[in-house]
């Protein structure tokens, strides 16, 4: 288990970047060391140091916020079933950990405690001691539901969440989506220096169009498209405070992304090698998002004391 790295400031020199250090979330917990979205990987998180933990909900049957990528269970546990068509105690019948093959520490609770609600999530951030982002992504996988993003704010508020100041105790609280529907929704609840517009790669060409405004017969043609289009164009205007594309989209489209990260903050998924970061590093980005929150941070310092 790896112990606590220290959120040092480094500058590099003519061989990197020069600046603070990135702030670097861990993607739905340290996810490289135990399952993701478990308590164990959010507990890990904060050993590790992370600045922020980044997490996906959706709602249950019997509408708790609950940390959950996929839609559907399956390929992180061993259940079956949407997500949303189960209440949280069906939920938590299910074994969430055993798939990743690594032995969970006493202090992180057993098998049966892994799964999270959004509120239980909230409780383990607050024992940090310290700053720290909690990151909201909410999925609209099998379609948009637009319960989610008030629901969220609900299980907030009762906790003693500010939407002004987006401060909840020790954490300041952000929200994501690749959803352009659900970041418009989010927009209208939250200042927009909290809300993250999420994009996905797509066909490389087809972005190509998407990018010029132009272009005579842009028209999405699939459910990623339109995604991605609505994304985009949220993102040249600037409406959401936050961009949040990952790594490849950026390498495919640094132009574009040059436009995003000039209207907003740049938050990029999902950073696991220091050539990556450093790459981002040196386009602005300031914000990243990692399977592998220690590790990162100290290659980067490693880096940072050779240059």
């Amino acid at each position: 288990m790896a112990g606590q790295v220290p959120g040092v400031h480094h500058a590099f020199g003519k061989r990197g970047y020069r600046g603070a250090m990135p702030r670097i979330f861990a993607h739905r917990g340290s996810s490289a060391s135990y399952a993701e979205n478990t308590r164990a990987a959010f507990e890990q998180a904060l050993l590790d140091g992370a600045d922020g933990i980044e997490t996906d909900v959706h709602l249950s049957a019997d509408g708790v916020v609950v940390c959950h990528h996929d839609d559907t269970l399956g390929r992180t546990s061993n259940g079956a079933g949407s997500v949303r068509e189960l209440t949280l105690e069906q939920l938590r019948a299910f074994d969430y950990s055993s798939w990743k093959g690594v032995e969970i520490p006493s202090a992180f609770g057993t098998r049966e405690e892994q799964f999270c609600t959004l509120a239980e999530l909230v409780q383990i951030a607050a024992r940090a001691g310290r700053e720290l982002e909690l990151a909201v992504e909410t999925k609209h996988q099998d379609g948009d539901d637009p319960r989610l993003e008030a629901a969220v704010l609900a299980t907030l508020e009762e906790l003693g969440f500010d939407p002004a100041t987006r401060r909840l105790g020790n954490l300041t609280v952000s929200f994501m989506s690749f959803e352009p529907n659900a970041v418009d929704r989010l927009l209208a609840l939250v200042p927009r220096e909290g809300v993250c517009q999420l994009i996905e790669e797509v066909d490389v060409d087809w972005m190509r169009e998407a990018f010029s405004a132009q272009h005579p017969d842009f028209r999405p043609r699939s459910e990623p498209e339109r995604l991605f289009a609505g994304a985009a164009w949220r993102l040249l205007r600037g409406d959401a405070g936050i961009a949040g594309p990952g790594v490849d989209l950026i390498r495919a489209q640094e132009a574009g992304a040059r436009l995003w990260f000039s209207r907003a903050t740049a938050r990029i998924w999902t950073v696991d090698s220091v050539e990556d970061a450093q790459y981002l590093i040196g386009l602005g980005v300031g914000e990243l998002t990692s399977n592998v929150p220690a590790q990162l941070r100290a290659q980067l310092a490693e880096a940072a004391a050779r240059a």
